[in-house]
């Protein structure tokens, strides 16, 4: 049976990009769909339609942010000999991304909602289970470091994790601020400084 209506005559992906950045810019909570069906450019009824609600949208917003946003970054805990290259390039990236200034600034899983929202939660539970993803990925790094030889058997990956993970969060907020790309990599710095003491003590 042929779908009932007009057919939709609007670029789904560039309007699921348009609200990401909005969602980006201002947070879940932060977003009405006015503001929504102004930016991509359709009216209501056609964003229920295309995306079926509020939450979804953003659900849908932070798979595609997670995809197309910010992947040099995590790329670049792999591609580095190193686990502590790894780990500066992952935050000179992150410095990098967070400060341009074509898009909104700062990281859209670490800044999209914080606190329970009319959602009943599940777009926290969705940033939440991200942000671990993310942590999982940097304790993997560390734990090939282990592996290879370069770090020393005791090293606390999860606690070493944890700290960048922090550092990078911290970045992301000063980044919405209006720290600039030179303040965000003066950060970087002296996260890798406090990586020469961590990996001294772990090695005493």
């Amino acid at each position: 049976m042929p779908e009932r209506g007009r057919p939709r005559t609007f670029d789904r992906t560039a309007a699921l990009r348009r609200a990401m950045e909005l969602f980006w810019a201002k947070g879940y909570e932060g977003t009405s769909i006015a503001e929504l069906t102004a930016t991509m450019g359709i009216n209501s009824p056609s964003l229920y339609a295309a995306f079926g609600s509020k939450e979804a949208l953003f659900l849908e917003a932070t798979e595609y942010y997670t995809q197309a946003e910010g992947t040099e970054i995590w790329a670049a805990l792999d591609q580095a000999s190193t686990a502590c290259k790894a780990i500066e390039n992952f935050l000179r990236q992150t410095a990098k991304a967070y400060s341009r200034t074509d898009r909104p600034q700062g990281c859209l899983i670490a800044l999209g909602a914080l606190h329970e929202d009319s959602s009943s939660g599940a777009i926290c539970a969705d940033l939440r289970r991200r942000r671990a993803g993310n942590l999982t990925a940097l304790r993997k790094r560390l734990e090939r470091g282990v592996a290879e030889g370069e770090l020393p058997a005791k090293f606390d990956c999860r606690a070493v994790a944890t700290f960048f993970a922090t550092v990078q969060h911290g970045m992301s907020i000063q980044a919405r601020d209006g720290a600039s790309r030179a303040a965000l990599l003066a950060t970087v710095a002296g996260a890798m400084a406090a990586w020469k003491t961590m990996a001294a003590t772990e090695a005493a």
